[in-house]
Order: C-alpha cells, then sequence, then structure tokens
C-alpha cells in the first residue's frame, strides 16, 4: 500500500467513526445559535493556534465571502487574523491573553466564539472560552478526542474521535464545512 493510500483509508475509517458520533444534533444546534447571533447584529468570533488558526481565517473567509451560493455578507472575525493586535497582546499581555482580550473587544451578551483546538487544551483559547461565557455568549468548539479542558466550556462541542493532529484537522475542514453551509442556507432563506 502506498503511503497516499494508507493516509487515505485512515481517513475514511476517522470519517466513518466522526459519522458514528452523531453530531449532526450539535451541528444544527451550533448553526441555528450562530444564525440567531448574527440576525441579532452580533458577530461571530473565530480563534484557533497554528493550523487551526488558518482554519479560523478560512472559515472567516467563507462567511464573509460566500461559501457555496450568493447571499449577503456575515459579520465574522477572526481572532487569529490580525499580527499587530496578536504581537501587542503577547508583547503587552502575554500570549495567553491574546484571544481573551479580543473577546473582551468584541464580545457581547447573546453573541457567539468559535473555538478550535486540536487537543482542546490550548490555553489561549480556553481563556477566550472563559471570557465568552463571563459575557454570557454562546461558545461552539471543534476539538480532538474528549474535547480537552474546552469540552466543559462548550455549549456545542464536535468533537472528532482522534488525537492525531493532521486527522483532527482534516474532519474540523468537514465539520466546519458542513457549518457553513448551514448558516449561508438560513441567510439564503432570508433573502
Amino acid at each position: 500500500m502506498s503511503r497516499l493510500d494508507a493516509w487515505l483509508a485512515e481517513a475514511e475509517i476517522l470519517l466513518q467513526r466522526t459519522r458514528a458520533l452523531g453530531l449532526d444534533t450539535v451541528l444544527d444546534a451550533a448553526v441555528a445559535a450562530t444564525v440567531d447571533a448574527l440576525r441579532s447584529g452580533y458577530p461571530l468570533l473565530v480563534c484557533g493556534n497554528g493550523g487551526s488558526a488558518a482554519d479560523a481565517q478560512h472559515l472567516t473567509a467563507e462567511l464573509v465571502g460566500r461559501f457555496l451560493l450568493e447571499r449577503r455578507a456575515l459579520p465574522v472575525i477572526c481572532l487569529a487574523a490580525n499580527p499587530a493586535v496578536l504581537t501587542a497582546l503577547s508583547n503587552d499581555y502575554g500570549y495567553d491573553t491574546v484571544f481573551s482580550r479580543q473577546v473582551e473587544a468584541h464580545g457581547q451578551r447573546g453573541g457567539i466564539l468559535m473555538a478550535l483546538s486540536t487537543s482542546g487544551n490550548s490555553t489561549n483559547v480556553v481563556l477566550a472560552l472563559q471570557a465568552a461565557r463571563q459575557r454570557g455568549m454562546t461558545t461552539v468548539g471543534l476539538t480532538g478526542e474528549g474535547g480537552g479542558r474546552m469540552a466543559a466550556l462548550c455549549d456545542h462541542l464536535l468533537p472528532v474521535p482522534s488525537r492525531f493532529t493532521p486527522a483532527i484537522q482534516q474532519m474540523h475542514l468537514c465539520l466546519y464545512h458542513c457549518f457553513c453551509a448551514g448558516v449561508e442556507a438560513a441567510f439564503l432563506r432570508d433573502a
């Protein structure tokens, strides 16, 4: 078996294991909460580190621009996307605060935060979720197996049943693309 065949075979197994979790209800609830927040004028805040930061940017681009269909632009802010803010907060307050400080700036009761972390244990992501909870925001988490420290802080948790970072990120892509499709469909109905 080639390296690619082995990699794809593992991806197929994880797809089946993720499907078996029955995350449809959780995903639908996360979409509904996000749509409610956006319709109420609150932005969706999204954060993550490393590859999860890239995923946060990707998800943000799909909703500010378009995913599959034309509809109005949606107010989504990637908290990992502004290097000046990230470096200022890291320098002045420490890296653990780079997302929570931005949640303090942009988050409001009724708003929503989506956090991505393959381990579920990234301190800056956990602190962002805590800040969101303190503000009465709804929290959505995409994590790996078990959810880590994020599990207790997420109203809607989507844990991928793996501890292998690249595989978790592959499933996160499927999950947030499905999330984007659901959000987009709701706003198409509004048109």
